[in-house]
């Protein structure tokens, strides 16, 4: 991934949606560019122009905090949108000699493995940064079993590359925004993984829907909210969801499913539980059952 590119497009985009009414600055004229002029920008956040278009056109070597804060503050960033700028100034000032270096493989520790199998009545998966999901519990492997069926098992490629996915998130717009998001925000954390880039170029080039929400760029980071499924052995449910980062393994987070109790989607989780409990059932009792 070229740094200056990054940083010069995201720039670009932030200061675009920003109309001169809503920056309270006077409009003179005709205006040939969607937003705010790079002059605006630099005086809102009390820098020179040059200097601002220097900014703008990548270069984020030595840029202090305080430049970046006047600049997040100009351009509006809510705070996701200040941390990317934050990953994306690392990056420059990381440089690519040391930015290179080779990942490790990420692999889950047992512990989390037992917290995740032990979670017998909620969902729960493992991630890394490119949203292969590298560990899962069964009741996970039952809500996102179509995922499942290519190895490694990876969401946006399920999202952008399946047309089952439009089934199962009734929400798709949203789920595929919000996936975008989370790529574009790994991106300035890791320039130089391969792997990444390898996804991004593989999803742009199969899916327009992901080529023009990866021009946007919007960045996002998982939490907490809700989710809609439509299961195709259960029917519809909203369940809630956790996303929480595993302290000392760089680039894991783990994701758990929950619903509240007497809730239809309780009720829609339990019944997808029994429903993947039958699935698994011993083959041998199975038949034995039938012939009874």
């Amino acid at each position: 991934m070229d740094n200056r590119a990054e940083v010069s497009a995201f720039l670009t985009s932030r200061r675009a949606r920003i109309t001169p009414e809503q920056a309270r600055m006077p409009v003179y004229g005709q205006r040939r560019v969607p937003g705010l002029r790079r002059g605006e920008v630099a005086m809102l956040a009390g820098m020179s122009v040059e200097y601002y278009t220097r900014l703008e056109r990548g270069n984020l070597t030595g840029a202090s905090d305080s430049v970046l804060d006047a600049l997040a503050q100009a351009l509006r960033l809510d705070d996701t949108e200040r941390d990317h700028l934050y990953a994306l100034a690392r990056a420059a000032n990381t440089g690519p000699s040391r930015g290179r270096r080779r990942p490790k493989q990420a692999t889950v520790r047992p512990s989390v493995l037992r917290i995740v199998e032990g979670l017998h009545d909620q969902p729960a998966y493992v991630r890394n940064n490119r949203m292969d999901i590298l560990a899962a519990n069964p009741l996970a492997r039952a809500l996102h079993g179509e995922v499942f069926e290519r190895e490694p098992a990876n969401t946006c490629r399920f999202v952008f590359l399946d047309r089952r996915a439009t089934r199962l998130y009734p929400d798709w717009e949203r789920v595929a925004r919000d996936g975008v998001g989370a790529l574009r925000v790994e991106v300035a954390k890791n320039p130089y993984d391969r792997e990444l880039s390898n996804l991004i170029g593989e999803l742009s080039t199969r899916s327009d829907a992901f080529r023009t929400l990866w021009g946007a760029h919007d960045v996002h980071v998982f939490t907490e909210g809700t989710k809609r499924f439509h299961h195709p052995a259960v029917g519809e449910m909203e369940l809630v969801h956790e996303s929480l980062a595993l302290p000392g393994d760089e680039g894991l987070s783990i994701t758990v499913y929950s619903a509240d109790p007497g809730t239809p989607a309780a009720d829609a989780l339990k019944l997808l539980a029994s429903w993947a409990a039958s699935q698994h059932r011993d083959p041998a009792a199975s038949q034995a059952d039938t012939e009874r």
